[in-house]
């Protein structure tokens, strides 16, 4: 049987279980830091059921039956995308994680820090600013400004960085520099498209080389 996620596909029928004598392993990654987060098991049953509710379900060898993390604490990993490994005997399971991930209340059960900033974390920030509109907030003002007032504020963008390009004030290029990437993720986000799908693009005519 195969089943559609969100993102991927995983087909159920190449998962080999039994050569995992029933479980396997799973490493979850946040999937916009790309941290890992935790490593736990899974048997058929658990890994049907999260990609049925969209949240990570695991097999405890502890307490022997099912257990959604997040189902006593509310700290949930909500699913985004499963691979499997070459051998299909391993999953690698990316989400995006709710409040801390160690029962130890750490981000990490390798208790390691998972607050990086990115480009993929801005863009949701500029898209749940357009979902969930704020008078007091800029991104929202230029959503319903419109599609030309942003595509406006790209090309004023661009035009300063260019003059300050001509300086030789690294701090005022990169401030600059930083204005027009936020305007240019936003008018992406407004035409419904992500910089996953520029970067499709740029694969594309790389591999045409």
């Amino acid at each position: 049987m195969t089943l559609k996620l969100e993102i991927d596909m995983i087909d159920l029928s190449n998962i080999q279980f039994e050569k995992a004598t029933g479980l396997l392993p799973c490493v979850i990654q946040d999937a916009t830091t790309s941290k890992v987060l935790m490593v736990g098991y899974m048997n058929e049953e658990a890994l049907l059921k999260t990609i049925e509710d969209k949240r990570v379900t695991f097999f405890s060898r502890s307490k022997q039956r099912l257990w959604t993390k997040g189902e006593t604490s509310g700290n949930f990993l909500h699913l985004v995308d499963i691979i499997a490994d070459c051998d299909q005997d391993c999953l690698l399971i990316k989400v995006n994680p709710e409040g801390p991930v160690c029962h130890k209340g750490t981000d990490t059960c390798f208790n390691e820090v998972n607050s990086g900033f990115s480009l993929s974390l801005l863009e949701k920030v500029i898209q749940d600013r357009i979902n969930n509109p704020s008078p007091s907030s800029y991104t929202s003002k230029l959503v319903k400004d419109g599609i030309n007032k942003i595509a406006q504020k790209v090309g004023e963008e661009a035009v300063e960085l260019v003059i300050e390009a001509k300086d030789d004030n690294k701090e005022l290029f990169l401030n600059e520099a930083a204005d027009l990437m936020y305007h240019y993720l936003l008018l992406l986000s407004v035409k419904d498209t992500s910089l996953a799908d520029v970067e499709k693009v740029l694969a594309l005519r790389h591999n045409k080389k």
